[in-house]
């Protein structure tokens, strides 16, 4: 191989190395402070248009088969089942409730498979929707891992980490 060569691939092997370094940096910020917040008006000053929303970049949930009539309440409390919090029970009121390993959230999880902003339930339209907030591994949902805001019911069982979350009456 020529000097070029060599040159040319040492070069386009530093720059793959400083691009999974920059990448790596950007899960870690990620999970240490949470997902950036869009800040209002940002669009406007840069002129962005408003002919078309973006497209939905997630399938919509499917729909979850009701097992009772009582699925359809609305919970009050949620009790965490299992995990190193166990036998904790939470009111559900107005505010909003997080979940996560930074000391800002409602219910603080201590678990290294919990990101530091992981989910959030709170009240629309008069029900409790569960909201993923940008988490590494994701939050389970009755089993099956959620790709959307999902409306609770009684007996919905929410999965963080090693920490497992029941919705009660």
């Amino acid at each position: 191989m020529s000097e070029f060569t060599v040159t040319v691939f040492r070069l386009a092997f530093f720059v793959i190395l400083w691009l999974f370094v920059l990448g790596v940096a950007g899960v870690l910020r990620r999970d240490i402070f949470g997902p950036r917040k869009a800040r209002a008006g940002k669009k406007a000053r840069r002129g962005g248009s408003k002919s078309a929303p973006p497209p939905p970049s997630r399938p919509a949930p499917a729909p979850r088969p009701a097992a009772a009539p009582v699925a359809h309440a609305h919970p009050g409390t949620i009790r965490i089942t299992d995990g190193p919090l166990a036998g904790q029970t939470l009111m559900l009121s107005g505010a909003p409730v997080t979940f996560g390993r930074a000391p800002d959230n409602t219910i603080i999880i201590n678990d290294d498979f919990a990101s530091s902003h992981h989910a959030r339930i709170s009240a629309k339209n008069g029900a409790w929707m569960l909201e993923d907030l940008g988490s590494t591994n994701g939050t389970i949902v009755d089993g099956s891992r959620m790709t959307g805001p999902i409306q609770l019911a009684i007996g919905t069982r929410i999965t963080i980490g090693h920490t497992t979350l029941e919705t009660q009456s």
